[in-house]
């Protein structure tokens, strides 16, 4: 399941591409899903920086996680256009009722299956063997699509999570 993620990745992107990931408070319902990707699918066509078409993609990944990507190397993104595409989050929030924006609940993939976590209570999960230093975390710090490529699903103890908490190996 972790690796399929890749092949939906367009290949004739750099890898220094832009990636910005948001992560929904929930799954989306398949109905909310298809219209979420009609929203991207319409971002992205008409995504531009300064009057110049932005080579971009976005697409829904695990059924929770919005990733937009720009190719800079064709047209820089600037903040207008940055900021139109946190309109377009705040617009997908507001319809679907999800939080988009909280920094603070963390995503594991338990059993195939995506997890929520308030960061609060990720040493009481690990204490309890509920995550253990193996666990696939969903790091959505990453940055470009390279990182979303090779560092975005990574243990545990492979990310930034290892300094915060007590880890037993």
């Amino acid at each position: 399941m972790t690796e399929n993620y890749k092949e939906l990745i367009p290949a004739g992107f750099a890898a220094d591409s832009r990636v910005w990931v948001y992560q929904s408070s929930r799954l989306f319902m398949l109905s909310e899903a298809l219209h979420i990707e009609d929203l991207l699918n319409n971002f992205v066509a008409n995504w531009n920086s300064h009057g110049a078409p932005v080579k971009g993609y976005g697409n829904l990944f695990f059924g929770q996680f919005i990733v937009l990507m720009a190719d800079e190397r064709a047209t820089g993104v600037s903040g207008c256009s940055t900021d139109s595409s946190v309109r377009l989050i705040k617009q997908i929030e507001e319809l679907f009722k999800v939080n988009m924006f909280d920094r603070t609940t963390l995503a594991f993939l338990l059993k195939d299956k995506v997890q929520m976590l308030p960061l609060a209570q990720l040493q009481y999960a690990i204490d309890n063997s509920f995550i253990t230093p193996d666990t696939i975390y969903f790091n959505n710090l990453v940055q470009t699509k390279d990182e979303l490529e090779n560092k975005w699903l990574v243990p545990v103890k492979e990310s930034w999570l290892a300094k915060r908490v007590t880890l037993s190996m």
